[in-house]
Protein backbone atom coordinates (compact mmCIF):
# COMPACT_ATOMS: atom_id res chain seq x y z
CA UNK A 1 0.00 0.00 0.00
CA UNK A 2 1.16 3.63 -0.85
CA UNK A 3 2.18 5.40 2.24
CA UNK A 4 3.97 8.32 0.12
CA UNK A 5 0.66 8.67 -2.45
CA UNK A 6 0.41 12.43 -3.27
CA UNK A 7 -2.79 13.77 -1.33
CA UNK A 8 -4.04 17.54 -0.40
CA UNK A 9 -6.17 18.25 2.30
CA UNK A 10 -9.79 20.12 1.93
CA UNK A 11 -8.57 24.04 2.24
CA UNK A 12 -11.30 24.33 4.54
CA UNK A 13 -8.99 22.58 7.11
CA UNK A 14 -7.48 25.53 7.78
CA UNK A 15 -10.22 26.91 8.97
CA UNK A 16 -10.92 24.38 11.72
CA UNK A 17 -7.24 23.77 12.67
CA UNK A 18 -4.61 25.79 14.03
CA UNK A 19 -1.54 25.44 11.02
CA UNK A 20 1.46 26.25 13.68
CA UNK A 21 -0.28 23.48 16.47
CA UNK A 22 -0.81 20.69 13.82
CA UNK A 23 3.24 21.58 12.57
CA UNK A 24 4.21 21.32 15.63
CA UNK A 25 2.60 18.36 16.60
CA UNK A 26 3.21 16.26 13.41
CA UNK A 27 6.85 17.26 13.54
CA UNK A 28 7.21 16.05 17.37
CA UNK A 29 5.26 12.76 16.25
CA UNK A 30 7.65 12.11 13.13
CA UNK A 31 10.70 12.96 15.27
CA UNK A 32 9.63 10.68 17.92
CA UNK A 33 8.75 7.54 15.64
CA UNK A 34 12.00 8.48 13.83
CA UNK A 35 13.86 8.12 16.86
CA UNK A 36 12.32 5.09 18.84
CA UNK A 37 11.93 2.74 15.10
CA UNK A 38 15.94 3.73 14.28
CA UNK A 39 17.03 3.01 17.87
CA UNK A 40 14.92 -0.09 18.38
CA UNK A 41 14.78 -1.75 15.63
CA UNK A 42 18.53 -1.66 15.02
CA UNK A 43 19.04 -2.83 18.62
CA UNK A 44 16.52 -5.82 17.62
CA UNK A 45 18.69 -6.56 14.24
CA UNK A 46 22.02 -6.07 17.12
CA UNK A 47 20.50 -8.52 19.50
CA UNK A 48 19.72 -11.13 16.82
CA UNK A 49 23.15 -10.44 15.03
CA UNK A 50 25.44 -10.56 18.10
CA UNK A 51 23.93 -13.78 19.96
CA UNK A 52 24.25 -16.92 18.63
CA UNK A 53 21.45 -18.63 21.09
CA UNK A 54 19.27 -16.04 18.85
CA UNK A 55 19.66 -17.14 15.76
CA UNK A 56 16.61 -19.43 15.61
CA UNK A 57 14.18 -18.82 12.61
CA UNK A 58 11.55 -17.22 14.90
CA UNK A 59 14.14 -14.36 15.96
CA UNK A 60 15.37 -14.44 12.45
CA UNK A 61 12.20 -13.80 11.23
CA UNK A 62 11.65 -10.94 13.82
CA UNK A 63 14.90 -9.41 12.35
CA UNK A 64 13.99 -9.55 9.16
CA UNK A 65 10.87 -7.05 9.99
CA UNK A 66 13.13 -4.98 12.08
CA UNK A 67 15.29 -4.60 9.00
CA UNK A 68 12.30 -4.06 6.57
CA UNK A 69 10.39 -1.44 9.80
CA UNK A 70 14.25 0.52 9.70
CA UNK A 71 13.15 1.63 5.82
CA UNK A 72 10.75 4.03 7.21
CA UNK A 73 12.86 6.09 9.23
CA UNK A 74 15.44 5.87 6.86
CA UNK A 75 13.88 6.78 3.61
CA UNK A 76 10.41 8.25 4.28
CA UNK A 77 10.23 10.53 7.52
CA UNK A 78 13.11 12.72 6.55
CA UNK A 79 11.33 13.45 3.52
CA UNK A 80 7.90 14.09 5.21
CA UNK A 81 9.79 16.65 7.91
CA UNK A 82 11.37 18.17 4.93
CA UNK A 83 7.93 18.81 3.48
CA UNK A 84 6.75 20.07 6.25
CA UNK A 85 9.00 22.14 7.00
CA UNK A 86 10.62 23.50 3.55
CA UNK A 87 8.02 22.51 1.46
CA UNK A 88 10.06 21.47 -1.57
CA UNK A 89 12.75 18.74 -2.42
CA UNK A 90 16.06 19.62 -1.54
CA UNK A 91 18.05 17.89 -3.41
CA UNK A 92 18.27 18.37 -7.27
CA UNK A 93 19.66 17.20 -10.14
CA UNK A 94 20.51 13.20 -11.08
CA UNK A 95 20.95 12.10 -7.44
CA UNK A 96 18.16 14.47 -6.43
CA UNK A 97 15.92 12.38 -8.68
CA UNK A 98 17.47 9.02 -7.52
CA UNK A 99 16.40 9.73 -4.17
CA UNK A 100 13.05 11.07 -4.93
CA UNK A 101 12.25 7.21 -6.60
CA UNK A 102 13.94 5.16 -4.48
CA UNK A 103 12.64 6.30 -1.29
CA UNK A 104 8.70 5.08 -2.23
CA UNK A 105 10.20 2.65 -3.98
CA UNK A 106 11.93 1.42 -0.29
CA UNK A 107 9.04 2.34 2.20
CA UNK A 108 6.45 0.52 0.07
CA UNK A 109 9.19 -2.74 -0.14
CA UNK A 110 9.17 -2.55 3.18
CA UNK A 111 5.05 -3.07 4.17
CA UNK A 112 5.16 -5.82 1.93
CA UNK A 113 8.45 -7.37 3.38
CA UNK A 114 6.84 -6.61 6.52
CA UNK A 115 3.53 -9.02 5.82
CA UNK A 116 5.17 -11.77 4.58
CA UNK A 117 7.70 -11.72 7.56
CA UNK A 118 4.21 -12.00 9.65
CA UNK A 119 3.02 -14.74 7.63
CA UNK A 120 6.20 -17.11 8.02
CA UNK A 121 6.34 -15.85 11.81
CA UNK A 122 2.81 -17.28 12.28
CA UNK A 123 3.20 -20.57 9.93
CA UNK A 124 6.51 -21.29 12.54
CA UNK A 125 4.24 -20.75 15.71
CA UNK A 126 1.53 -22.74 14.19
CA UNK A 127 3.95 -25.74 13.66
CA UNK A 128 5.76 -25.31 17.34
CA UNK A 129 2.14 -25.82 18.35
CA UNK A 130 0.53 -28.03 16.05
CA UNK A 131 3.44 -30.97 15.66
CA UNK A 132 5.90 -29.85 19.01
CA UNK A 133 7.81 -33.43 18.27
CA UNK A 134 8.54 -32.93 14.51
CA UNK A 135 11.70 -31.28 13.31
CA UNK A 136 11.07 -27.58 13.14
CA UNK A 137 9.10 -27.14 10.01
CA UNK A 138 11.55 -23.94 9.08
CA UNK A 139 15.14 -24.87 9.93
CA UNK A 140 17.51 -22.19 10.04
CA UNK A 141 19.00 -22.88 6.17
CA UNK A 142 15.01 -22.47 5.63
CA UNK A 143 14.45 -19.80 6.99
CA UNK A 144 17.46 -17.89 5.90
CA UNK A 145 16.19 -18.53 1.75
CA UNK A 146 12.57 -17.36 2.95
CA UNK A 147 14.00 -14.09 4.04
CA UNK A 148 15.83 -13.38 0.94
CA UNK A 149 12.77 -14.25 -0.83
CA UNK A 150 10.46 -11.73 1.20
CA UNK A 151 12.59 -8.63 -0.60
CA UNK A 152 13.12 -10.51 -3.79
CA UNK A 153 9.39 -11.06 -4.27
CA UNK A 154 8.68 -7.37 -2.58
CA UNK A 155 10.82 -5.68 -5.80
CA UNK A 156 8.47 -6.58 -9.07
CA UNK A 157 5.33 -5.85 -6.75
CA UNK A 158 6.78 -1.98 -6.36
CA UNK A 159 8.71 -1.37 -9.32
CA UNK A 160 6.26 0.90 -10.76
CA UNK A 161 6.99 3.61 -8.37
CA UNK A 162 10.84 3.41 -9.98
CA UNK A 163 8.65 5.04 -12.86
CA UNK A 164 5.76 7.15 -11.73
CA UNK A 165 7.50 9.25 -9.15
CA UNK A 166 9.23 12.16 -10.57
CA UNK A 167 10.82 15.72 -9.53
CA UNK A 168 8.72 18.00 -10.80
CA UNK A 169 9.03 22.17 -10.57
CA UNK A 170 6.17 23.78 -8.60
CA UNK A 171 6.43 27.78 -8.09
CA UNK A 172 8.23 27.23 -4.64
CA UNK A 173 10.55 24.52 -6.04
CA UNK A 174 10.83 21.23 -6.96
CA UNK A 175 8.22 18.60 -5.47
CA UNK A 176 8.74 14.98 -5.44
CA UNK A 177 5.30 13.41 -6.88
CA UNK A 178 3.52 10.23 -7.81
CA UNK A 179 2.91 11.07 -11.53
CA UNK A 180 1.35 7.89 -12.06
CA UNK A 181 -1.59 8.85 -14.57
CA UNK A 182 1.31 10.55 -16.78
CA UNK A 183 3.39 6.87 -17.09
CA UNK A 184 0.86 4.27 -17.15
CA UNK A 185 -2.30 6.65 -18.12
CA UNK A 186 -5.76 7.04 -16.04
CA UNK A 187 -5.64 8.12 -12.55
CA UNK A 188 -7.66 5.36 -11.76
CA UNK A 189 -5.27 2.17 -13.11
CA UNK A 190 -3.11 3.92 -9.74
CA UNK A 191 -6.35 3.22 -7.12
CA UNK A 192 -6.63 -0.69 -9.20
CA UNK A 193 -3.34 -0.96 -8.74
CA UNK A 194 -3.86 -0.05 -4.76
CA UNK A 195 -6.55 -2.22 -4.52
CA UNK A 196 -5.16 -5.35 -5.72
CA UNK A 197 -1.65 -4.63 -3.59
CA UNK A 198 -4.05 -4.31 -0.73
CA UNK A 199 -5.95 -7.45 -0.97
CA UNK A 200 -2.81 -9.36 -2.17
CA UNK A 201 -0.63 -7.80 0.76
CA UNK A 202 -3.08 -7.06 3.49
CA UNK A 203 -6.17 -8.61 3.35
CA UNK A 204 -5.54 -12.51 2.18
CA UNK A 205 -2.52 -12.54 4.49
CA UNK A 206 -4.88 -10.77 7.49
CA UNK A 207 -7.48 -13.92 6.85
CA UNK A 208 -4.39 -16.07 6.71
CA UNK A 209 -3.12 -15.11 9.98
CA UNK A 210 -6.68 -14.92 11.76
CA UNK A 211 -7.20 -18.63 10.36
CA UNK A 212 -3.85 -19.96 11.86
CA UNK A 213 -3.73 -18.12 15.08
CA UNK A 214 -7.45 -19.58 15.26
CA UNK A 215 -6.78 -22.49 15.08
CA UNK A 216 -3.43 -22.17 17.37
CA UNK A 217 -5.96 -20.90 19.99
CA UNK A 218 -7.85 -23.98 19.87
CA UNK A 219 -5.07 -26.30 19.89
CA UNK A 220 -3.46 -24.79 22.67
CA UNK A 221 -6.69 -25.02 24.51
CA UNK A 222 -6.31 -29.02 24.18
CA UNK A 223 -3.22 -28.91 25.41
CA UNK A 224 -4.07 -27.08 28.78
CA UNK A 225 -4.98 -29.31 31.28
CA UNK A 226 -6.03 -27.19 34.59
CA UNK A 227 -4.30 -28.00 37.87
CA UNK A 228 -1.92 -29.89 36.66
CA UNK A 229 1.98 -28.67 37.53
CA UNK A 230 4.96 -30.16 36.14
CA UNK A 231 8.65 -28.87 36.02
CA UNK A 232 9.27 -31.47 33.15
CA UNK A 233 11.12 -30.17 30.04
CA UNK A 234 7.96 -30.74 28.09
CA UNK A 235 6.22 -28.14 30.20
CA UNK A 236 9.32 -25.61 29.90
CA UNK A 237 9.35 -26.16 26.12
CA UNK A 238 5.25 -25.48 26.52
CA UNK A 239 5.50 -22.36 28.61
CA UNK A 240 8.31 -20.82 26.14
CA UNK A 241 6.40 -21.52 23.25
CA UNK A 242 3.39 -19.29 25.01
CA UNK A 243 5.65 -16.80 25.60
CA UNK A 244 6.70 -16.10 22.43
CA UNK A 245 3.24 -16.85 20.67
CA UNK A 246 2.12 -13.37 22.70
CA UNK A 247 4.78 -11.83 21.59
CA UNK A 248 4.14 -12.63 17.80
CA UNK A 249 0.08 -12.26 18.75
CA UNK A 250 1.40 -8.97 20.08
CA UNK A 251 3.28 -7.98 16.79
CA UNK A 252 0.32 -9.01 14.45
CA UNK A 253 -2.22 -7.69 16.38
CA UNK A 254 -0.71 -4.16 16.45
CA UNK A 255 0.02 -4.17 12.83
CA UNK A 256 -3.31 -4.33 11.51
CA UNK A 257 -4.39 -1.70 14.45
CA UNK A 258 -1.90 0.54 12.81
CA UNK A 259 -2.63 -0.54 9.14
CA UNK A 260 -5.97 -1.31 8.74
CA UNK A 261 -7.27 2.32 9.16
CA UNK A 262 -4.89 3.72 6.19
CA UNK A 263 -5.82 1.06 4.16
CA UNK A 264 -9.69 1.83 4.18
CA UNK A 265 -8.64 5.42 4.01
CA UNK A 266 -6.45 5.18 0.78
CA UNK A 267 -8.26 3.25 -1.18
CA UNK A 268 -11.47 5.86 -0.73
CA UNK A 269 -9.24 8.23 -1.42
CA UNK A 270 -8.50 7.00 -5.09
CA UNK A 271 -12.47 5.85 -5.68
CA UNK A 272 -14.41 8.65 -4.27
CA UNK A 273 -13.98 12.19 -6.40
CA UNK A 274 -12.02 14.47 -4.21
CA UNK A 275 -14.88 17.05 -4.19
CA UNK A 276 -16.68 14.45 -2.08
CA UNK A 277 -14.13 14.65 0.54
CA UNK A 278 -14.64 16.71 3.32
CA UNK A 279 -12.25 17.87 6.45
CA UNK A 280 -12.91 15.38 8.24
CA UNK A 281 -11.99 12.94 5.60
CA UNK A 282 -8.93 14.20 5.56
CA UNK A 283 -7.78 14.55 9.30
CA UNK A 284 -8.59 11.00 9.72
CA UNK A 285 -6.60 9.87 6.76
CA UNK A 286 -3.41 11.44 8.50
CA UNK A 287 -4.50 10.20 11.67
CA UNK A 288 -4.52 6.95 10.67
CA UNK A 289 -1.17 7.33 8.13
CA UNK A 290 0.51 8.63 11.47
CA UNK A 291 -0.73 5.14 12.53
CA UNK A 292 0.72 3.50 9.92
CA UNK A 293 4.07 4.86 10.96
CA UNK A 294 4.02 4.27 14.09
CA UNK A 295 4.23 0.46 13.58
CA UNK A 296 7.67 0.77 12.57
CA UNK A 297 8.22 1.87 16.50
CA UNK A 298 6.11 -0.07 18.25
CA UNK A 299 7.41 -3.72 17.25
CA UNK A 300 11.05 -3.63 19.50
CA UNK A 301 8.82 -2.10 22.21
CA UNK A 302 6.66 -5.72 22.14
CA UNK A 303 10.01 -7.84 21.79
CA UNK A 304 11.30 -6.25 25.05
CA UNK A 305 8.34 -6.00 26.59
CA UNK A 306 6.93 -9.27 26.16
CA UNK A 307 10.36 -11.41 26.22
CA UNK A 308 12.33 -11.51 28.53
CA UNK A 309 15.35 -13.23 26.92
CA UNK A 310 15.66 -9.92 24.56
CA UNK A 311 15.47 -8.06 27.48
CA UNK A 312 18.79 -9.96 28.62
CA UNK A 313 20.13 -9.66 25.18
CA UNK A 314 19.81 -6.00 25.52
CA UNK A 315 21.13 -5.93 29.09
CA UNK A 316 24.39 -8.10 27.89
CA UNK A 317 25.07 -5.87 24.63
CA UNK A 318 24.95 -2.75 26.71
CA UNK A 319 27.40 -4.14 29.00
CA UNK A 320 29.63 -5.51 26.35
CA UNK A 321 29.49 -2.04 25.15
CA UNK A 322 30.38 -0.21 28.50
CA UNK A 323 33.12 -2.69 28.81
CA UNK A 324 34.79 -2.05 25.49
CA UNK A 325 34.68 1.59 26.11
CA UNK A 326 36.33 1.01 29.47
Amino acid sequence: MNTTANGSSSSSCSSLINPEALKVGRTVAFSLILVVSLVGNSLIVLIVYKTPTFRKPINMLIANMAMSDLLLPIFLIPVRLTDLHVGSWLIVGTLGQALCKIHPFLTEISMVVSIQSLVLITVDRYAAVAVPLRSPLISRKVCSCLIVGTWILAVPFCWPYLFTYNLVEYQEGKRCMNQWDVIFGEKSSFGIYLLSASILFFYIPFVVLVILYSIILIKLKKQAHPGEKSASAEEQRKRRNRNVLKMTVAIVVAFFICWIPFSIQLVTSFFVPENHLDCKFWVSYYVALFMAYTNCAINPIICLTFTSNYRQALRRLVNCCHAVQG
